[in-house]
């Protein structure tokens, strides 16, 4: 069996930041040319101006101040922040070749992340009623450090997962980050780590392995 990255997956770093609904299009056209078998699978690494994402279950009261701009998309979720110091990752796969298990795919992202978080001495976990990736903040509490939102259509994925290196922790005030109020919201750089986006992305690629279970034959 191959490894995960040998198996003609486009691997894509961006360091400019990209516009939110820019990266969205792109994802959803790439998605088509997937499933028609007219363009590889990606997973693509970048980060975004201040946005505010709506996912499918998002209810307006959780949009507690629309300072920035806001933006539905058909991932499943509720409300999430992206802007720079956040590393964003889209995992764009085609689970038909890939035994067509949404719950295996989420499993491994999580997976994937928490292993790249060891690498850098931070301990976190996934809770099953809980979205996202979770950590102990400063004080000891519980904290999220990152976020996992997926959309499957025609069995390819979309969207994927973030993680905060170092953003403004001050713009998650703007919602109730995955509708979860009584939980903060932490980072690496919060936790005492200056992590750059090179350094994170490719202690990821090293991590890459986490998806083997999602590997071809």
């Amino acid at each position: 069996m191959r490894s995960f990255l040998d198996q003609g997956v486009e691997w894509r770093r961006s360091h400019a930041l990209i516009p939110y609904r820019e990266a969205l299009a792109e994802q959803e056209a790439r998605n088509a040319a997937i499933a028609a078998g007219e363009a590889p699978e990606l997973v693509w690494l970048l980060e975004h101006p201040p946005v505010y994402t709506a996912g499918t279950s998002a209810p307006a009261g959780e949009l507690l101040d629309p300072r920035f701009e806001v933006v539905a998309t058909g991932r499943g979720g509720r409300y999430t922040y992206h802007g720079p110091g956040q590393r964003v990752g889209y995992v764009l796969l085609d689970l038909s070749r890939r035994g067509r298990d949404v719950r295996r795919f989420v499993h491994s992202l999580e997976e994937w992340v928490i292993a790249t978080l060891a690498d850098f001495g931070v301990e976190a976990w996934a809770v099953p009623d809980r979205i996202g990736i979770w950590t102990r903040d400063i004080d000891g509490s519980e904290a999220k450090i990152g976020a996992i939102g997926v959309r499957v259509r025609k069995w390819v994925t979309m969207h994927g997962f973030s993680v905060n290196l170092d953003p403004d922790l001050s713009h998650f005030s703007g919602i109730v980050p995955c509708g979860i109020a009584e939980f903060g919201v932490t980072s690496l750089a919060r936790l005492g780590l200056a992590v750059t986006p090179e350094e994170w992305d490719g202690a990821l690629r090293a991590r890459a392995h986490y998806l083997t279970a999602l590997e071809t034959d």
